[in-house]
């Protein structure tokens, strides 16, 4: 029993490490910086599926939930997709449709702009990770 308790805790140990999102500081304005983001993902051919406006719903339903805290001052996350590369990470493990779409975020925090994106498993998904790289790095170098 020991030795299953340690295995678990091992593992989702293992499991929270692998959520901890890679940011990038973002120098200038939110806007600027969701333009940035988008830019980046059309300039790979890439289209954007969904962008979820996070901070705006968090805003707007902090007192239907009781809490007056102010997470962000604004935050979105843009989702999308890449046919090749889901193919890619998807042939390599069928499973890895866990991880699919993708998805940026860009977050204003006490006057402070970040762009990032989920840290994804070592091994197959690491194509998906590359990719997101290239983009954060395209937008917050411009």
């Amino acid at each position: 029993m020991k030795q299953l308790i340690f295995t678990v805790s091992l593992g989702l140990a293992t499991a929270a490490a692998a959520e901890t999102p890679i940011t990038v500081p973002f120098d200038g304005s939110f806007e600027d910086a969701t333009f940035a983001v988008e830019s980046a993902i059309v300039d790979k051919g890439l289209v954007v599926d969904y962008v979820s406006h996070v901070g705006e719903m968090l805003n707007r339903t902090g007192d239907d939930v009781g809490s007056d805290a102010k997470l962000f001052t604004a935050a979105d996350i843009f989702i999308f997709c890449s046919a090749v590369v889901s193919r890619q990470v998807m042939e390599a493990d069928p499973m890895n449709i866990a991880h699919c779409p993708y998805g940026i975020f860009v977050a204003e925090r006490d006057g402070a702009v970040i762009v990032g994106y989920r840290d994804y498993p070592e091994g197959s998904m690491q194509a998906v990770e590359d990719m997101l790289s290239e983009i954060v790095t395209e937008a917050t170098s411009q």
